[in-house]
């Protein structure tokens, strides 16, 4: 029990942290609970999937996991919220993405701090992975949940289609790139520090971009609205 709730603690802040940031029409919170739900649900299709890649540390730890991880975790937003008429504004995308980011970023934190607390560093596991990796996995997930959140409201198939998959692509090569950071040493400590303060910086600028959008929408769909009834 020690462990499950140290492994659930950062994602139950970090949700905490990102809902608040939905100021216009915040989401209902049984479908941003259901997200994290599926969240941590695909993490063992993923860990199966990542199987294939274990005789190679970096081919798994740089390449495969992000793809997979991100892909499944997209996957899930698309096909469960994404129809629902309750998203409804482009900051929807970054809400469902990060609640599912953090349902896997959880459940992953189970195995990790069991293993943790076997070797006697429970707690340095704890804060690095409370501090970095469960954050992260909402960094790299918010940013095709922020191009999934702008592509439903543009007119042309072929334009959400675009938009959709690079904000996929440049999710996985984020992650992609902070497990190699992870990897190195002396190097790669000051890399993940300039890589999560950037990512960071980027991550509120999507937020405010997306609040922006959806005032914008709002004011539109306000305007339409009187003029249908004139």
């Amino acid at each position: 029990m020690e462990i499950l709730a140290l492994a659930f603690a950062p994602g139950v802040f970090w949700l905490w942290y990102l809902y608040r940031k939905d100021r216009w029409e915040p989401e209902p919170r049984h479908l941003v609970l259901r997200s994290f739900l599926w969240g941590l649900a695909i993490a063992l299709p993923a860990a199966l999937l990542e199987l294939a890649f274990v005789w190679s540390e970096f081919l798994l730890i740089v390449i495969a996991a992000p793809v997979i991880e991100e892909y499944l975790k997209y996957w899930v937003v698309r096909r469960t919220v994404y129809p629902r008429e309750e998203f409804s504004e482009p900051m929807d995308g970054i809400i469902y993405a990060g609640a599912a980011a953090l349902g896997f970023a959880s459940i992953e934190n189970v195995g990790y701090l069991f293993s943790a607390r076997e070797a006697e560093i429970l707690g340095p596991v704890f804060w690095g992975r409370a501090i970095f990796s469960v954050p992260g996995h909402v960094l790299f997930s918010t940013i095709w949940g922020a191009a999934l959140g702008r592509a439903k409201f543009v007119e042309h198939p072929a334009n959400q289609s675009a938009l959709i998959r690079a904000g996929l692509l440049t999710s996985m090569a984020a992650h992609g790139l902070f497990n190699l950071l992870a990897l190195l040493q002396i190097i790669g400590a000051v890399g993940l520090l300039v890589f999560s303060f950037l990512a960071w910086k980027f991550f509120h600028r999507r937020i405010e971009e997306a609040l922006a959008e959806s005032s914008r929408l709002q004011r539109l769909g306000r305007l339409w609205g009187q003029r249908d009834e004139e």
